[in-house]
């Protein structure tokens, strides 16, 4: 009698959940169902198992970089690192075992320090010196690609290991283990945003920054947590992907940093600022996944996907705009 009165019934609490889910992006369901539709019927083999099971895999890496991007866009930040960290990360991690001999564990280590060090970096810099973070992730952008060429030399760099494969090409059950990383981080991205003092205090310095500091919040500390979490997500990413390839390559992630943009931005994440949805930004991955995994289906031209999630960035841009009341200036 002891044991089920000390039970807790977390039914209400998932129940809660799901319709605040829905509320929240009643919208964006709309224009997913509506895309998975039109994919259906136009789209051969769209609705396979194992298309589904690839697009599954494929979204993750998008999934964990949007993550960190998404912080970065809520405090009226960007980074643009991410991409470069997915490479340069990814090079380390095998270099390390093909070349030095490493344990797995110790290489994929490795791998994930560079991102926190290059994204805690980045904090610093934005935090310490006032320059925009399009600027200063801009140029680390252009550090860890350099830097990626380099230890490669210029060449992706392989290594034979089933149990490091294993990490972007397992499976727990049904699902594909990057499935069920990319899943884990937003659920602690959710549980960051909205049960703890850190969420409400990036949402805060996001929305107004000065009120924020007038409150007594630590702008800088934050802004270099939130810098250091999208750099260790995006070396995360890049271990992730140089296993699934079972090589490190210094032309991996090339214009991951877009389609992170694309599905932080679809997903409801304000670029002014203090708004972002976990749930939203899911949504928003699984978006720009499905238009991507459907053009390929339909074996349209490649080169076409740039185009589109182009004007994907400047729409989601501009209706966030007006949405927060923005004014359309000209210059004419």
């Amino acid at each position: 009698m002891a044991i089920s009165e000390n039970k807790r019934d977390f039914s209400p609490l998932l129940i809660g959940g799901a319709k605040r889910f829905f509320k929240e992006n009643t919208g964006l369901l709309i224009g997913f169902s509506v895309l998975f539709l039109t994919l259906s019927l136009v789209a051969d083999n769209f609705l396979t198992v194992t298309n589904g099971l690839n697009l599954l895999r494929a979204v993750s890496t998008n999934g964990i970089l949007a993550i960190g991007v998404m912080l970065s866009i809520m405090l009226a930040g960007i980074d643009l690192t991410c991409g470069a960290l997915v490479a340069v990360s990814g090079v380390v991690t095998v270099l390390a075992m093909a070349n030095y001999n490493m344990p797995i564990a110790i290489a994929v280590a490795i791998g994930t320090i560079i991102g926190i060090v290059v994204g805690v970096l980045n904090g610093l810099i934005v935090a310490g010196t006032g320059i925009h973070p399009f600027v200063v992730t801009l140029a680390m952008q252009s550090i860890c690609r350099g830097s990626a060429y380099l230890l490669a030399d210029g060449k992706p760099v392989t290594v034979s290991n089933d149990s490091f494969s294993m990490i972007g090409n397992g499976m727990l059950g049904p699902i594909p283990l990057p499935a069920i990383y990319m899943i884990i981080l937003f659920l602690l991205l959710y549980l960051l945003l909205k049960r703890t003092q850190l969420g409400r205090d990036i949402y805060a310095i996001g929305g107004n920054p000065l009120a924020a500091r007038f409150c007594g919040i630590n702008i800088n500390r934050v802004k270099v947590f939130v810098w250091g979490v999208s750099g260790t997500l995006a070396a995360f990413a890049g271990v992730v992907l140089a296993a699934r390839m079972s090589s490190g390559q210094p032309t991996a992630g090339i214009g991951y940093e877009t389609d992170a943009i694309a599905a932080a931005v679809i997903g409801g994440t304000s670029m002014y600022g203090g708004v972002g949805r976990p749930g939203g930004v899911f949504i928003g991955v699984l978006i720009i996944g499905m238009i991507s995994n459907g053009l390929n289906l339909m074996h349209v031209n490649s080169f076409w996907q740039y185009v589109i999630k182009g004007i994907i960035i400047i729409a989601a841009v501009y209706f966030d705009m007006r949405k927060n009341g923005g004014a359309v200036r000209s210059g004419f």
